[in-house]
């Protein structure tokens, strides 16, 4: 298992201790792991959601096709692909950006402009499993479609931004590195590149900060040494400085830097990029996107065109980076456990209540309360220590009392008996 095992645990068995296990780079996710699981998913809606996103989804099949015309037909390398049975050639969503460039063009008249949309869902990559990086996972999808002005990634950023400090991460734990890929290809026109060279130009920047400088250099050709020194300098955007204002003003400039060393290995970026690092520098990305304003014309063949920017962040290195943090694993330690409490667990001390202690665990029930009780005949005490390992902030005792119920705060270990009538209104006194 990739992600640690504290906290999306996806345990290994040895070779031939079991007679089937999961697939190399899938993971089972036990009750703990989807409580987990859960607690990222939470905190991502809540936060889309402050932000005016709405959410959506698109199917986990698609026609191969489809990335293929978006990322060229070696992406079939990378792609769970097979022919079905109706002699389709359909493939796992690895991403989820033409789905989203699809869904728009068919259906972007129904809505009004800009569609701010996020999307929570799994994806699919058959390559080399390695840390942060394995051949399923999930993934958040922010996107704006419909809106040109730097306002709209301004806001991406700071949505960005925002979903990490909701897990309890600083500007001390990871930083947003911006840059702009219009930077660059102005800096291409200034030096009479051809345009045909751009993309390979733009990749091999994309890459020199992982690779030996001479290999980098020998990909630059002629243009080594000028985007060596502009890398060194730090460039100089008005666009870039602009976007830096606009969150300095929201109070969110200490979590970014302009880096023009980040440009995106994908082609289709048009515009402002950025992706999300881990200040220790321990992880792959977090985080990346940037604006892609001829996608959707590209993947509609051109009949529509809408300027979008998006991003994407995978809960496989997140959930490294919670557990690496203090504070952040600790918050999802103490979310996860307060999720998987009980309110009120039913003692039945005698098997005659046993029917009016379920007629009353209904009532309650369909009020809204988490309730467990032993399925069979069991001693009084392992019912109250089940309580107690399953967090219930109440106990009911069902016994010779009846019509009376013994009622204990298990807190403070507060009991009295309370008329079977008056249940709902004792149970409220406790259980809020």
């Amino acid at each position: 298992m990739v992600v640690s095992a504290e906290l999306i645990k996806a345990p290994v068995p040895e070779r031939n201790t079991l007679p089937m296990q999961a697939l190399p780079g899938f993971r089972d996710f036990l009750p703990e792991d989807c409580a987990r699981r859960n607690y990222i998913f939470a905190r991502w809606r809540e936060v889309a959601r402050r932000y005016g996103f709405v959410e959506w989804e698109g199917p986990p099949l698609e026609a191969t096709e489809l990335y293929k015309k978006k990322s060229g037909a070696e992406i079939v390398e990378q792609l769970f692909n097979f022919t079905d049975k109706g002699e389709r050639d359909v493939a796992l969503r690895p991403e989820l950006t033409p789905t989203l460039a699809r869904v728009v063009a068919a259906h972007e008249r129904e809505f009004k402009k800009p569609l701010k949309w996020f999307s929570i869902g799994q994806f699919f990559r058959y390559e080399k499993q390695q840390r942060g990086r394995l051949r399923e996972h999930f993934q958040l999808n922010c996107d704006i479609i419909g809106e040109k002005d730097l306002a709209a990634d301004i806001e991406l950023v700071a949505l960005c931004i925002d979903f990490l400090r909701a897990f309890g991460f600083t500007e001390k734990d990871f930083v947003v590195r911006i840059s702009d890929r219009e930077f660059w290809t102005d800096f291409f026109r200034d030096k009479n590149v051809p345009a045909e060279r751009w993309d390979d130009l733009l990749q091999a920047i994309d890459k020199s900060a992982r690779e030996p400088r001479e290999k980098t250099a020998q990909k630059l050709g002629d243009l080594a040494d000028p985007v060596f020194a502009t890398l060194k300098s730090g460039g100089e955007s008005a666009k870039l400085e602009q976007l830096v204002d606009g969150l300095r003003a929201r109070g969110l400039a200490d979590f970014v830097t302009i880096d023009v060393g980040i440009v995106r290995g994908l082609a289709y970026y048009t515009g402002i990029v950025f992706e999300v690092f881990d200040r220790a520098g321990k992880f792959r990305a977090i985080a990346g996107g940037g604006r892609y304003d001829n996608l959707i014309s590209q993947l509609s063949d051109g009949v529509l065109s809408l300027p979008a920017l998006g991003f994407a962040m995978g809960d496989v290195v997140l959930g490294e980076l919670i557990n690496e943090i203090p504070q952040a694993r600790e918050g999802m330690r103490k979310a996860v456990a307060n999720a998987s409490k009980i309110d009120i667990y039913v003692v039945i001390a005698k098997e005659e209540r046993r029917a009016d202690a379920l007629a009353q665990i209904q009532q309650l029930r369909d009020r809204g309360y988490r309730i467990d009780y032993p399925l069979t005949p069991t001693k009084v005490a392992r019912q109250f220590q089940a309580a107690e390992d399953l967090g219930a902030s109440l106990a009911l005792l069902y016994g010779d009392e009846w019509p009376q119920i013994a009622m204990k705060d298990l807190a403070s270990g507060e009991q009295k008996l309370i008329s079977s009538d008056d249940l709902l209104s004792g149970v409220e006194s406790i259980v809020r």
